[in-house]
């Protein structure tokens, strides 16, 4: 059985504009097409979901991380922020933060820290830290 992946955006308020075009459209479809064609190769399946119930305020780049999340339920991991897999990201491109998100959790899940770590590395991310 194939591995599942699921990659949830939430809803996001004063996000800047910028950040939101990579989010949406043609370019992301793309983007994610592409990311889920070169996971499906190792035999794990990428889904693209959106949880626009869930918002979260955007004040800075680590809370547009925050509101990404990633889960992989065969790995333990139920919904966790790309913040969180990541840490700070080094150049601040939201695809390649994304593709080292999803690349982490794919192939190294042991290397992601517990939930209870959250408390550590994330903020504004509805982890209830």
């Amino acid at each position: 059985m194939a591995k599942q992946m699921r990659l949830t955006c939430y809803g996001r308020t004063k996000s800047k504009p910028e950040w939101e075009a990579i989010l949406s459209g043609f370019t992301f479809d793309i983007f994610f097409a592409e990311l889920a064609q070169e996971l499906e190769r190792f035999g794990i399946t990428l889904e693209l979901g959106e949880d626009p119930g869930q918002v979260i305020e955007v004040n800075g780049y680590g809370d547009l991380l925050n509101s990404i999340r990633i889960a992989s339920p065969s790995d333990g991991i139920s919904n966790v922020c790309i913040g969180h897999v990541i840490g700070q990201s080094p150049r601040l491109d939201l695809q390649e933060d994304i593709r080292r998100a999803v690349n982490r959790i794919a192939f190294a899940p042991e290397t992601v820290a517990p939930d209870v770590e959250n408390r550590k590395v994330c903020h504004n991310c509805g982890c209830g830290c």
